[in-house]
């Protein structure tokens, strides 16, 4: 089974669902489907900040197991974390391999 997670919720719900339930089992390779992509919303980006430690981990996992990391384009920008406009914009102090997109970038990753 392929899922997609999309981290929307108000606070930091990246920082504890996904460090520390979801991305220690991604790291053991025991999660149990494949996760082919990560949309983060509001707050939620700041765990794509280079340096994070949560974020860098999830880049090297990303990296090794094919995961789309994409942030909302209008979230990532308001935030520092993106350049440009919405719809053309680049990430900008994130760690490797993140996307900035919207949702049909999203769907595309399940293909």
């Amino acid at each position: 089974m392929k899922v997609a997670y999309v981290f929307s919720t108000s606070g930091h719900t990246a920082s504890y669902k996904l460090g520390k339930m979801i991305l220690p089992q991604l790291e053991e390779r025991r999660h149990g489907v494949e996760v082919v992509g990560m949309m983060f919303f509001d707050d939620n980006n700041y765990i794509l900040r280079r340096g994070d430690p949560v974020g860098e981990r999830l880049a090297k996992v990303a990296q090794e197991q094919d995961i789309l990391l994409m942030m909302c384009d209008q979230c990532a920008i308001e935030r520092g974390l993106a350049q440009g406009q919405p719809g053309s914009c680049q990430p900008y102090g994130t760690v490797a391999g993140v996307h900035v997109g919207c949702f049909p970038d999203l769907y595309g990753a399940s293909r």
